[in-house]
């Protein structure tokens, strides 16, 4: 198995959003289950991604309908983030908030579940919130900036200016995430 690990790869595909990419598993299956590679800073240097990953977080949410989101942070304290749904299954969404970006405002949701184990990459610059689609789901991130509480910001999930289709009825949200302003730039 080692000598297959080193030949698997990760597939990338790119998205509407300028440097978003979905990334899905190759998988080298046997008797056994399957052997993947889920990471490579190579990899993300090969596609022009920012490969650091200074934090990894877990988020566990015990019911189906809750909404985290939608978070960013400012400059100089921009954030890279690779997203994986390790259990259950989320509807991820994410908005581009680049100026400069040909889909500045633009937005994609897909389905990210522990069944498809695709990731998201998300560059700088774009925010990110999920929508819980089962019960006990929990989502597996990694960071390319540390937290900075001071350059945290969010803008409501039904934000009307992005009017995001969001399948399901929001159930569980935060304080915080209920009553974020609209975004303004």
């Amino acid at each position: 198995m080692e000598f297959e690990a080193a030949l698997t790869k990760m597939i990338f595909v790119e998205t509407k959003l300028k440097g978003v990419y979905i990334i899905d598993l190759q998988k080298l299956e046997d008797e056994r289950g399957f052997f993947a590679r889920s990471f490579c800073r190579h990899e993300f240097e090969n596609h022009d991604l920012n490969p650091n990953v200074v934090q990894c977080n877990v988020s566990f949410n015990a019911r189906r309908g809750t909404v985290r989101g939608m978070h960013y942070q400012t400059k100089p304290f921009e954030e890279a983030k690779l997203v994986r749904c390790t259990m259950g299954s989320i509807y991820d969404v994410i908005v581009d908030l680049r100026p400069d970006s040909p889909s500045f405002k633009d937005f994609i949701g897909l389905e990210l579940s522990a069944h498809n184990r695709s990731a998201l990459y998300i560059p700088e610059g774009i925010a990110h919130g999920f929508l819980t689609l089962e019960d006990n789901t929990e989502v597996f991130y990694q960071m390319s900036e540390f937290y900075a509480p001071d350059a945290a910001r969010g803008f409501r999930y039904n934000d009307p200016m992005f009017a995001i289709p969001w399948p399901q009825e929001v159930e569980v949200i935060s304080d915080r995430d209920r009553t974020y302003p609209d975004f303004t730039m």
